[in-house]
């Protein structure tokens, strides 16, 4: 089982200095990853949710602590591929993927908000359609040389796309969704799943199954396939009890053991990501948010 952490992206605490300091600190303790999520806007009308209220770019944060970092690997769960061409993602992500000599993992989504779909000019309708054309541009800008595609929804004219990713044939392409159409094109196209916060991670081995199933019928091996759980964590000094008690939110004790109990369900990865946790996004300052980080990183460490 792997463990890595949210970057600080979202709220108080997303400064340059926390990224750095939780950036080097999980590098330095033997985390596996550190990931970012994508949110372009957040109506006023609404309320998504204190993570949503103010988020930095994930592909340009991810970028910053690349060159902070020696080991871990660094992750975006997820960045939309609706709002790109796949040639502009394509550039970006493989400068990360040098930047960060071969550590990055790509996670994409289809996309949710309506309100972002208008602000990109994008329209919601055949989001799986455009998802698995983008997914067969992507792997073709990447391996080909030269490049040339012609889908129904992108085109790229016969060109040379150079630089290529150090990791090859590509990094590694994990997408996101829940429902069981989405679950089954993952296990069709992608190296892996990325959960969602909403994920009832009591009975995530369903969806799993879903998506190994599909992968199996595909003709491909699912246990090669990564399961990447977003941990909303809250770490207690007290333990909780009950049936109502959350999955990954307790002392360290219990978060280890929902971590292993995740990995008989058939979790290979959890990301621990304080993005989602109220007490940090929402604290008075950004000190008090790193101190809560930093019981987070001391007291979850991996133990190897």
């Amino acid at each position: 089982m792997r463990i890595g952490l949210g970057l600080p992206v979202s709220g108080v605490w997303a400064t340059p200095e926390s990224m750095r300091h939780v950036a080097t600190r999980a590098d330095e303790l033997g985390f596996d990853s550190l990931w970012t999520f994508q949110r372009l806007l957040h109506p006023v009308d609404q309320d998504w949710g204190a993570a949503y209220h103010a988020v930095h770019d994930p592909l340009t944060s991810l970028a910053y602590v690349a060159g902070l970092t020696s080991r871990i690997r660094l992750g975006v769960a997820v960045v939309m591929a609706p709002y790109y061409a796949p040639i502009v993602l394509a550039k970006a992500l493989t400068t990360i993927d040098i930047l960060s000599d071969g550590r990055l993992d790509v996670g994409l989504g289809l996309g949710w908000s309506e309100q972002e779909f208008a602000a990109v000019g994008v329209p919601m309708e055949r989001r799986g359609a455009r998802a698995e054309d983008f997914v067969a541009c992507l792997r073709t800008i990447w391996t080909a040389d030269p490049v040339e595609f012609h889908g129904e929804f992108y085109d790229v004219p016969l060109s040379r796309v150079n630089p290529k990713p150090v990791q090859r044939p590509h990094p590694p392409l994990l997408m996101g969704g829940s429902a069981p159409a989405a679950l089954r094109r993952i296990g069709r196209l992608a190296d892996g799943w990325v959960s969602s916060s909403r994920t009832d991670l009591t009975s995530i081995g369903e969806s799993i199954d879903v998506v190994r199933s599909s992968a199996l019928e595909a003709g491909r091996d699912p246990s090669g396939l990564r399961v990447v759980v977003r941990g909303v964590v809250r770490l207690t000094d007290e333990p909780t009890f009950g049936d109502s008690r959350i999955p990954l939110q307790g002392t360290a004790s219990q978060i280890r053991g929902d971590i292993e109990a995740l990995e008989e369900q058939g979790v290979t990865e959890v990301f621990l990501d304080l993005n989602w946790d109220e007490t940090t996004v929402g604290a008075d300052d950004e000190g008090a948010a790193l101190a809560n980080a930093e019981r987070v990183l001391t007291g979850l460490a991996p133990q190897r």
